[in-house]
């Protein structure tokens, strides 16, 4: 794990470092390619690891006037770290810094949120902080027992806006696993770029999440003068310490690897290859609003993103195919793919196997209704934890010896082999009713078969069973049980 910290400081570090030199030269080519396709939006998928970490290092640096991020994870990993340390040293020269992060899986020290916070060009808010920072451990559980549904209603966006021009919204959260660097456990994830039009729309919505009542900055859940947060303060000398320590991580010169040269040479004509490949034409950035919907005692409701998507179903007229990490149908979505299938349209849908999934709660709920969702004519195939293009996939720079578990994250649909759909969420009750989610919808048949290409690669028997095949009989008795265990109890409006 050391090692790994080592090359992807390098590797990060260096990124910046030729960033820099061509900063200029970088957004101005932004700015010509928004300028000649007006009204537009250009989209382009970062279906790599390596590629998705590339980008956001490279417009992290060349940000000219703001950024702003929007995650359901941020860990203290080393690409949690790394990331930090990008959007600090962006900070440093000028650019003014936004983040929003959910309350529910945040791992940051207290000290370390403050810190940053106190940057006078960084603003730091955490949705619905009913969990983490802040909150005492009996301030979590009253939260618990008098809001169960406030404390299951998750700000589940991701997106990544630099200069209000060019974004990144999809799959990854910010830690190691979304971008191959995770020795033991990685995922197989998706993001889209996305250029003009559209991102109009993506900043107006981190807007209305920034402005909500459910964002809250983080020096205001650091009050010692009650017992329900924590008592947590930084002098000016613990946040400069904080300061120097995130940057010199990420200039640390050990172990620069020849495999990281490598990488790092390749990287300059980068952005001149995305865009030749970008795709110009229609693109509508979708979400929800803060809190979902006007629900407060019931699990249910439905919201923008579920209605959007499920409009994309019900005008299909000859194909579908979805890949989503968790698939538990509620009863509306399985009417909707019923009655898709019923005027013939092909459902094809990849999702993970017990061997591959993290989230043995949401498996139980697909393995309770997975024969009724073949019986209905959907063709479901599972991913495989060590499927034949893993190698492919995932970055060379940081192969160990040992591959890890490769696990499906990405979330996509194609329509009719003309309509894409990139995001964050999930086919199950959660994104459906609870989670507030965002994505990009394509309407560009070149980008959709690229997209269906990819997907039906990921769905060839050497990279996945199909699920009538019962893959469930290749993992241990163990983690049989453990599943059966799960199915006994009524979780699915939380799945």
């Amino acid at each position: 794990m050391a090692m790994s910290r080592f090359l992807l400081a390098l590797l990060w570090w260096a990124l910046v470092a030729w960033a820099g030199n061509t900063a200029a030269s970088g957004m101005a080519r932004v700015d010509a390619e928004i300028a000649a396709h007006s009204g537009q939006t250009g989209a382009h998928i970062l279906d790599t690891g390596e590629s998705a970490l590339r980008a956001r290092a490279w417009l992290a640096d060349h940000a000219r006037h703001s950024i702003e991020v929007q995650y359901f994870i941020w860990s203290s990993d080393n690409v949690g770290i790394l990331a930090t340390e990008a959007l600090l040293r962006a900070a440093d020269r000028g650019v003014q810094v936004r983040v929003l992060v959910d309350d529910l899986l945040i791992d940051a020290p207290d000290r370390t949120l403050l810190a940053l916070a106190k940057h006078p060009r960084v603003d730091i808010r955490i949705y619905n902080p009913k969990h983490k920072v802040g909150t005492p451990l009996h301030t979590r559980v009253l939260n618990v027992v008098t809001d169960f549904r406030g404390v299951n209603q998750r700000m589940h966006d991701k997106t990544f806006i630099v200069d209000g021009r060019v974004g990144i919204t999809g799959g990854r959260n910010m830690a190691d696993e979304y971008f191959d660097y995770d020795r033991e456990y990685t995922f197989r994830d998706r993001d889209v770029l996305l250029l003009g039009a559209a991102m109009k729309t993506m900043r107006a919505n981190f807007e209305a999440f920034w402005a909500s009542p459910l964002a809250v900055p983080v020096e205001e859940r650091y009050d010692g003068l009650g017992l329900m947060k924590k008592n947590v303060s930084v002098k000016d000398a613990e946040v400069q310490q904080v300061y120097r320590e995130l940057h010199a991580y990420a200039a640390r010169p050990e172990n620069f690897a020849p495999e990281v040269r490598a990488a790092i040479a390749a990287t300059p004509g980068q952005f001149a290859e995305l865009a030749r490949d970008m795709a110009w034409g229609e693109v509508s950035f979708i979400h929800d609003a803060p809190g979902k919907n006007g629900r407060r005692w019931s699990l249910g409701g439905g919201g923008r993103s579920t209605d959007a998507l499920a409009a994309l179903v019900a005008g299909a007229r000859t194909s579908i195919i979805i890949q989503s990490p968790y698939l538990v149908m509620s009863d509306k979505a399985k009417a909707l793919f019923r009655a898709a299938v019923a005027r013939g349209v092909k459902v094809r849908i990849l999702t993970n196997s017990l061997a591959s999934t993290d989230n043995l709660q949401a498996f139980s709920g697909y393995r309770k209704q997975r024969r009724s969702l073949l019986k209905m004519g959907l063709d479901i195939y599972e991913y495989k934890p060590d499927p034949a293009n893993r190698a492919s996939l995932v970055s060379r720079v940081n192969a160990p010896a040992t591959p890890p578990v490769f696990a499906l994250h990405a979330k996509s649909m194609v329509v009719d082999g003309e309509i894409a759909y990139i995001g964050t969420f999930n086919f199950d009750p959660r994104s459906e009713n609870l989670n507030t989610e965002v994505g990009a919808i394509i309407r560009h048949p070149g980008f959709a078969r690229r997209l269906q290409a990819i997907m039906d690669a990921d769905m060839r028997p050497e990279n996945s069973w199909h699920a009538a095949d019962e893959p469930d009989q290749y993992v241990p008795l163990t983690r049989r049980g453990q599943v059966r265990l799960w199915q006994l109890l009524p979780l699915k409006p939380l799945l």
